[in-house]
């Protein structure tokens, strides 16, 4: 049986849906008014008002069909949680699509909470914003598993959108739900990997490896090694931030290893990309050149990571005064930049190549604008706290050559600040 609020939530969510007003579906069958205690969970209705409400909605009441929307929205969840051919994801969607849109159901608000994920999936992200709009409406009635996936998903959506402590609090909601509801191990995994990642951003480094090491266990009773590999990463990046590179070398080595004996190239790649930030870090340019250029120069790897690698191959050869090489790898990644532009997040990488051009050509003016003015104000807005070191020192190198030592030494001093500040973190 149906509970007075999901049948409440369930007509407000379809009438929406169908672009119908209340005045519309309640013509010739209740009055506006006790529609609108129906759907905000003020009355129960009889189940003949339901029955109308229902067929003026075009849906059925067809119990025999629930265990079937049960089957078939499993089946799609499962499609979002793992990686999968977005094609396929869509069509199994429209296919379940076409069960809600004629046939009232229990799945039905879970199965709304989803679409989030699955507007994420596909990158759109207006759409994920204009779903969690409109599910704010009837999110009063979400029981605890409804909460579980609304605070996921949300969190998901401030994640992809740069707000890392917001989606931090409400991958907290999520975790905090955990306990009253019945999930697989799998799910309870996933959660805590994106915590670790979340905490990666926000640069916590202790809260990193918490999380990351529980998401490792639970991966590795469900024998899931790519997984395994991500977190091995994470506990990669989070130990050579606080300097401790053996350890963080022998993680990286582990998920390399798990990627190769998968297959899997996307973890390949992106230990070969990480292992050349460690060795940058410790100034092992030749050592980072190697790692970076694996990255730059396979095709099969995104777009975001091929343009982080391939701007890191500038920097590396700017520091030891190749500047053909840097000048090569610019012109590599500007040419990369157009065909990315449409599917990754741009800005810093512009800022990058438009920085060492300006250096290398000399063009002291353009590079002083254009540091103090922009990129430096866009660092500290993003809490870019990494870059802002490495920028702030560089525009600071940039007076001390020029001998305009008091601009030199307000730039030395943001660089230590920012230092204190990331190590603090």
């Amino acid at each position: 049986m149906r509970t007075l609020v999901e049948i409440g939530s369930f007509i407000k969510l379809q009438r929406q849906k169908k672009e119908m007003t209340q005045g519309e579906l309640a013509k010739g069958v209740v009055s506006l008014s006790y529609l609108s205690k129906i759907e905000n969970k003020k009355t129960e209705a009889s189940p003949e008002v339901i029955q109308m409400l229902c067929t003026r909605l075009g849906i059925q009441l067809d119990n025999e069909l629930e265990t079937t929307i049960q089957e078939k929205c499993k089946e799609w969840y499962s499609m979002l949680f793992a990686v999968n051919d977005k094609e396929e994801i869509v069509e199994k969607y429209h296919e379940v699509q076409a069960l809600m849109d004629t046939n009232l159901t229990n799945s039905l608000l879970l199965f709304e909470i989803h679409k989030v994920r699955f507007y994420l999936v596909l990158g759109k992200f207006d759409e994920a914003l204009d779903k969690i709009n409109e599910l704010n409406d009837v999110s009063s009635s979400f029981d605890n598993l409804h909460q579980f996936y609304w605070y996921k998903f949300r969190g998901n959506y401030n994640s992809l959108n740069g707000d890392f402590n917001q989606a931090n609090r409400l991958y907290k909601l999520a975790e905090e739900k955990i306990n009253q509801i019945e999930l697989e191990d799998q799910e309870i995994g996933d959660l805590q990997y994106t915590v670790a990642v979340t905490h990666s951003k926000l640069r916590n480094t202790l809260e990193v490896i918490d999380y990351a090491s529980k998401a490792m266990d639970v991966f590795q009773r469900e024998y899931n090694f790519i997984r395994c590999a991500q977190c091995h990463i994470l506990l990669g990046i989070s130990y050579r931030r606080i300097k401790m590179y053996d350890k963080a070398i022998k993680n990286y080595n582990l998920a390399k290893h798990l990627g190769e004996l998968n297959k899997d190239n996307q973890v390949i790649q992106l230990t070969n990309l990480n292992l050349g930030y460690l060795h940058a870090a410790k100034g092992d340019t030749e050592d980072a050149i190697n790692y970076f250029a694996e990255v730059a120069g396979d095709e099969r790897v995104a777009h975001s990571e091929r343009l982080g690698a391939i701007t890191a191959l500038i920097k590396e050869y700017y520091t030891i005064f190749n500047y053909d090489k840097s000048e090569e790898m610019i012109k590599k990644a500007s040419e990369l930049l157009e065909i990315a532009k449409k599917d990754v997040y741009t800005g810093l990488f512009e800022y990058i190549i438009q920085t060492y051009t300006y250096a290398i050509n000399r063009e002291d003016e353009k590079f002083r604008m254009l540091v103090t003015d922009t990129f430096i104000p866009y660092l500290k807005d993003n809490k870019d706290y990494a870059n802002l070191v490495i920028y702030s020192k560089m525009l600071a190198e940039h007076f001390e050559e020029l001998g305009k030592y008091k601009e030199s030494v307000k730039y030395y001093k943001l660089a230590s600040s920012t230092y204190e500040e990331l190590v603090n973190l």
